[in-house]
């Protein structure tokens, strides 16, 4: 008996998944698969698109291998597109040939929406979808200097990103009145507008952009209907989607009215023998945008062609949890309260930059939507309750509180039923990981490998990862502590892989010891471990992409979108010039000035484009930076000393200045804080800091993984009457063993918690050298110290590290375009905003 044909049209994330699930299913055996694509690339990842920009190639991104189309004996036909389809024949044609079939399945996906706007097929007009335009895009930003992206949803906002990352000035222009609006309400877009905009992308709303024509300062100009224009030297449009199908049309298929391919619950035409899968598939009128709606029509239809006809496509949750230029953004269900009776429950930090609101059912025991911006920590358990109509507790905004006023713990795996999706990308239960485990998976990876869960988006992996741990414990299996899903090692292990091989790029790292391109758990954690391992410029090419707003730019973003500047003042000691100094700069560029509780002066209300003027003239001062934006050391506290006061026994500001010279270069898992004080007095307040030092008769005491803050922690004693030398020493081994063995994240005060044998064990290590590392801690630290630099000198004397700071073009050199001042008791600060 002959093979029939099935013929796959489109070779993207959808129509791979269904290859990869019909390949799996015993209806395979009866046919021969031919796949077209149009692009020249094996199928890639289209939600990690951005990350070409941040160095991956297609390799990274691909979906399979050619190895694996081989094995399936499928013919893959790349560079090749279908031009014509004949459903009397069942033949379909191509510049090469035709093909006949038995079952088609079209997955073309869709296509980037160009506004019809007078000029926009000018040159350096592009748009956004694949690897090819990306390259185009590249390869428009030699020589410019500034970027606009025609709409402001989700993928507007991550071309927006890639722009930035090429170093160019980005502008996001957006018909609506506000940001994502599909997804975010008015407060919520408002939010993500503020943020996006302190990290240096403009965002311009209700702009209807008119003509496109050649500018006069840049090589285009944008005019808008309100008169008004834009100058820039590329445009990225990416103003959404439309669903390819001009094929389907051409055949006769049915079409919805404003496009899209009809399907049934079986992913099946008009046509018994044609089918439609992903975003060029219409489902009772509705057009899923999104990955996992597509991979859900994929099972369905794999179901279908091997006669299961209870499988149907239903619908799809549209819930997303993203990351856009950093800022987390977060959209559950019913966001918009459009359910008759739908009420609301918002809560709106602004000091924090937070913005979470329920939408709850009118008698209040079920979530029907969700809004997050600035802070996702939420989503997992607000998104359980809503899939799985978990009733809501009596004081339901206890869901979206912080704990510190009142707000509930995040819902933990046992509270979830069998039937709470995990992953919405694979349809992957609860059930199915408990399932998993019992048949033999027995850690996170197999998990993954046997379920797919976490291999799609990836939103999930952190629930994923707590359910996995959580029936692992159950069952009495060891739980993994690796770092994250891209690294089967925990941050001690990756300190010791990327020490012993010299391993100096997360690049060259996750290539050699781990899988896929990282994520916001590993990047920044790895950033920490390369620094303090090898001390490079935290602006180096390869560092930037891993770190945050803080550590990019050097400096503290304030919730108004300006930055903090503070130059370390080791100890606290001053000279008058130096004061002066400050006081001339705060004055040229009216800065808010405020003395902090680290004994140091820092100077509030600098914009982007104004931090390295400002370092010039400091550095040329004699400061040097402050850190007061990394995981480092921030300050070394301390009192005057038997230098003045008439009770101190040691000189104080002498030892805290050679402390703070010494540690004022090391990374570590995160801020670390110190304090001397010169007699039992305590005036510097040593025993509430991470390390602290109080002098005695003898010489010094020294205390440990102390903490102020949120959860305060006092001190433990370690050591008593150190000689100047003996405490360096001791000081060395115990921040080198920390900055080696704590998890990510983790303060001196947590890290001593968790350490097995605690204090005593850490006395051990540290004073009699039970394992024997001590010379080799202290060899690390001298290497610290020795390849010392000022990261703000370093970076104003670097015309190429310069052009971070650069902002916007378009707006005048003496106006912030989007903050309010006023003067309260005699100096300038942001208008605060009505509650």
């Amino acid at each position: 008996m002959s093979k029939k044909t099935l013929i796959v049209i489109g070779n993207g994330m959808v129509g791979h998944h269904f290859l990869e699930q019909f390949c799996a299913s015993p209806a395979a055996a009866d046919f021969e698969i031919i796949v077209f694509g149009e692009e020249k690339q094996l199928a890639y990842d289209r939600v990690h698109l951005s990350e070409y920009f941040g160095g991956s190639s297609h390799a990274d991104l691909a979906m399979g291998t050619l190895e694996w189309y081989s094995e399936q004996g499928i013919q893959l036909h790349l560079n090749e597109q279908v031009t014509g389809i004949n459903r009397e024949h069942r033949t379909l044609e191509t510049p090469r040939g035709s093909y006949r079939y038995d079952e088609l399945v079209l997955a073309t996906g869709s296509y980037p929406f160009v506004p019809p706007i007078k000029g926009n097929d000018r040159p350096h007009c592009l748009v956004y979808r694949t690897l090819d335009d990306l390259d185009a895009i590249r390869a428009s930003s030699e020589g410019a200097r500034t970027g606009v992206v025609v709409g402001g949803g989700l993928l507007g906002l991550e071309a927006a990103n890639a722009l930035k990352s090429l170093g160019l000035e980005a502008h996001v222009v957006e018909f609506a009145p506000r940001l994502m609006p599909v997804q975010l309400d008015a407060d919520g877009g408002a939010l993500l507008r503020h943020k996006i905009e302190e990290l240096g992308v403009q965002v311009h709303t209700e702009k209807a952009t008119t003509a496109i024509t050649e500018g006069e300062d840049a090589r285009l100009r944008m005019s808008f209907s309100d008169q008004s224009f834009l100058e820039t030297d590329l445009i990225v449009f990416s103003a959404g989607i439309r669903p390819q199908d001009a094929l389907a049309r051409a055949s006769g298929l049915e079409i919805g009215e404003r496009g899209g391919i009809v399907i049934d619950n079986h992913c099946t035409t008009s046509d018994p023998h044609v089918h439609a899968i992903g975003e060029c598939a219409l489902w009772e009128q509705k057009i899923f945008g999104l990955v996992a709606p597509g991979y859900t029509m994929a099972r369905t239809l794999s179901a279908a062609l091997n006669g299961d006809q209870e499988t149907a496509f239903t619908g799809a949750d549209m819930s997303t949890k993203l990351k856009l230029l950093g800022v987390d953004v977060g959209s559950i269900g019913d966001a918009h309260a459009q359910t008759p009776g739908a009420r609301n429950i918002r809560f709106n930090d602004e000091q924090a930059g937070h913005y979470r609101r329920m939408v709850i059912s009118e008698d209040g025991k079920t979530l029907l939507g969700a809004i997050l911006v600035g802070d996702n920590s939420h989503y997992d358990t607000l998104l359980q309750y809503a899939l799985n109509g978990i009733t809501l507790p009596e004081n339901p905004e206890t869901l979206i509180l912080p704990e510190s006023q009142g707000g509930a713990p995040a819902l933990g795996p046992d509270a979830l039923p069998e039937t709470a999706s995990i992953c919405s990308c694979h349809n992957v239960t609860k059930g199915d990981i408990c399932g998993a485990i019992d048949a033999g998976c027995s850690d996170l990876g197999s998990v993954k490998a046997e379920t797919k869960a976490s291999t799609g988006c990836g939103g999930c992996t952190a629930l994923l990862k707590n359910v996995v741990d959580s029936e692992l414990e159950k069952r009495g299996v060891e739980v993994s502590k690796d770092l994250c899903e891209h690294f089967p090692y925990s941050r001690q292990e990756l300190f010791h892989i990327v020490k012993v091989n010299g391993i100096r790029t997360f690049r060259t790292l996750i290539s050699q010891h781990g899988k896929g391109h990282g994520c916001d758990i590993c990047k920044p954690a790895v950033a920490s471990i390369l620094a303090t391992c090898w001390n490079e410029h935290i602006l180096a090419t390869d560092h930037v992409p891993l770190q945050d707003t803080n550590d990019t730019f050097m400096a503290n973003m304030q919730k108004n979108g300006t930055y903090s500047i503070v130059p370390r003042i080791p100890g606290g000691e001053i000279t008058p010039d130096k004061l002066i100094t400050l006081g001339e700069v705060a004055k040229e560029y009216d800065l808010y000035t405020k003395i902090t509780g680290g004994q140091r002066v820092d100077l509030f209300g600098a914009t982007l484009s104004q931090l390295p003027e400002i370092w010039e003239k400091l550095i040329a001062a004699g400061f040097e930076t402050g850190h007061a934006y990394g995981k480092s050391l921030r300050t070394v506290k301390s009192c005057v000393g038997n230098t003045w006061c008439r009770y101190g026994v040691q000189d104080s500001v002498g030892m805290a200045i050679r402390l703070e010279d010494r540690y004022k270069g090391l990374r570590a898992p995160h801020k670390v804080k110190m304090a001397v004080s010169g007699c039992t007095r305590e005036c510097a307040e040593a025993q509430s800091k991470d390390f602290g030092v109080i002098a005695t008769e003898n010489g010094w005491n020294l205390y440990v993984c102390g903490n102020g803050g949120m959860r305060p922690r006092h001190a433990d004693l370690f050591a008593t009457d150190l000689s100047d030398e003996e405490l360096i020493r001791t000081i060395d081994r115990v921040v080198m063993f920390y900055v080696r063995t704590a998890d990510r994240l983790q303060r001196t005060s947590v890290w001593m918690e968790n350490l097995e044998g605690g204090l005593e064990y850490l006395k051990q290590v540290v004073l009699e050298d039970s394992l024997g590392i001590g010379a080799e801690l202290e060899e690390h630290m001298e290497g610290i110290v020795g390849t010392y630099q000022c990261e703000w000198k370093t970076a104003v004397e670097d015309p190429e590290k310069r052009k971070r700071f650069r902002e916007f073009v378009n707006a005048p050199s003496q106006r912030d375009p989007v903050q309010e001042w006023t003067v309260e008791r005699g100096q300038r600060r942001p208008v605060l905003e009505s509650a």
